[in-house]
């Protein structure tokens, strides 16, 4: 029996009867000069290949593996052995040992449709992909109207990213069997990957009982996502959403209004999910995502702390945390302790040791507070000399503590280094008037007024990446 498709799904593989058949055209081919002690070997050989089925089809391999071992050793070169030693190791798993095997099968019969699919198969489970595809062409070749071979064609075809020759391999395979929804829908998923977005749309309505197909719909918003309709898009996901409930249809929906940035539309959807799947760490940023999209940095603080410590040297979750925790100053903000507690341990996060620094510079901060902010900037000043940010906070600090002329050189470096930070352009201003120098103060501040939109920009430029990265995450 050849393998359902490239992924080799476990299940229970009898030893094909085509092998025994070959198995005792072998034995008939012995020397009629040696036929009588022959016959009697013959039936030695039988009664052991039909023991290792019985065993195999009682579900004990290592039985069946230890008597085919056995007869190959006595018997090389026979594609019955091979065939069906090779078919024992892959169900078990054992890919890499099943492989010379199912090798050696396809040579001794290289007309075999089943032997080169097998060992597609086996090679597909080993990441050989190239060989696995070449393996699987010949069997389609050798028998094109074996439905199965043609799915598992097409399925290997999407993984090597062939995306129209896989629709053609599953047209094929529905053309042999119609009532294959799965099919159906695999063609119109491979269509859409290869752009063919009209016809993938009627290939997918060719679903039965397409309306309340939650499959369908699925599909019918990435087209309709793909073609620009985003509004059609969630209206689509969101019917899936309804017929199957589950944690990767609410995260596609959430997803889509994310990806828009309809934070409006993601923060409801975020919310009962995170609530009916609270395993889903994928739920829980996108719902501190939403949040922070939608400007609700306060909501977004314990999300963001808990995906912290549930995963301490993640350096997103901590960047997230800091930026949440840095807009948020008139409430209370207990738990931006837990970027404290990363900073600690990673004193190479320069970014990170800036957040934690600012939140003490933007506060109510002792004396021992503010030498322990100064003591982070340096530090992140010194891993990473090119942090405009880092070097703008210092100079806030040292403002803070009314040294308005030693703030001047750090505030030329961050804006050395980012010329458009409005925030620096503004401390400038202070430090210049402060100093004196009111021409340049005036200067400075015209240019804080041509940059103020800048500093939303620079937050929203971020969520953009991250709103990219959670578009890509698959669990």
């Amino acid at each position: 029996e050849d393998f359902e498709d490239p992924r080799l799904r476990q299940k229970r593989l009898s030893l094909r009867a085509a092998g025994v058949a070959a198995l005792l055209l072998w034995i008939a081919a012995a020397s009629a000069h040696a036929q009588a002690a022959q016959s009697s070997a013959a039936d030695a050989l039988n009664r052991r290949f039909q023991e290792a089925v019985r065993a195999q089809n009682e579900g004990d391999y290592a039985k069946a593996e230890q008597i085919l071992r056995a007869l190959r050793a006595q018997h090389p070169g026979v594609f019955a052995i091979d065939e069906s030693l090779g078919m024992v190791l892959a169900s078990r798993e054992k890919y890499a040992e099943a492989l010379p095997f199912l090798e050696a099968a396809t040579k001794e019969q290289p007309g075999s449709d089943a032997a080169h699919a097998n060992l597609g198969a086996a090679l597909f489970e080993l990441k050989r992909n190239k060989e696995a595809l070449a393996a699987f062409e010949i069997a389609a070749r050798l028998n094109p109207k074996n439905a199965a071979t043609q799915q598992s064609l097409g399925r290997l075809l999407m993984e090597t990213h062939e995306p129209a020759r896989a629709a053609e391999a599953f047209a094929a395979a529905l053309a042999l069997e119609p009532s294959r929804t799965d099919l159906v829908l695999d063609r119109a998923q491979a269509l859409v990957d290869a752009g063919r977005l009209d016809e993938a749309a009627g290939a997918a309505e060719q679903f039965p009982d397409a309306e309340d197909s939650a499959a369908t719909h699925q599909l019918l918003g990435e087209i309709e996502e793909k073609r620009g309709n985003y509004k059609s898009a969630a209206q689509h996901l969101s019917r899936a959403a309804q017929l199957e409930p589950s944690e990767p249809n609410a995260w596609a929906l959430g997803v889509e209004f994310l990806r828009h940035w309809t934070f409006d539309g993601a923060v409801p959807v975020f919310e009962a999910a995170v609530k009916q799947y609270p395993a889903s760490t994928r739920m829980r940023v996108g719902l501190g995502a939403a949040y922070f999209g939608n400007g609700k940095y306060a909501l977004a603080i314990p999300v963001f702390a808990d995906l912290l410590d549930a995963d301490a040297n993640n350096k997103l979750y901590a960047e997230f945390l800091g930026i949440s925790c840095g807009v948020v100053i008139r409430e209370e903000r207990p738990r931006c302790s837990s970027l404290a507690k990363y900073v600690e341990a990673h004193s190479d996060d320069a970014l990170a040791a800036t957040y934690e620094a600012s939140m003490i510079i933007d506060g109510q901060s002792t004396d021992e507070q503010q030498a322990h902010a100064r003591k982070l900037l340096e530090t992140a000043i010194r891993v990473n000399p090119k942090l405009a940010e880092a070097h703008l906070q210092l100079a806030m600090l040292d403002q803070n503590q009314t040294m308005w002329g030693e703030s001047v050189p750090q505030l030329q470096e961050a804006l050395k280094l980012k010329p458009d930070l409005a925030k620096a352009h503004y401390r400038l201003a202070l430090a210049y008037w402060r100093t004196g120098r009111k021409d340049l103060a005036k200067e400075e501040m015209d240019l804080q007024k041509k940059y103020h939109q800048q500093e939303q920009d620079d937050l929203n430029n971020r969520l953009k990446q991250v709103t990219i990265f959670l578009v890509d995450v698959k669990k």
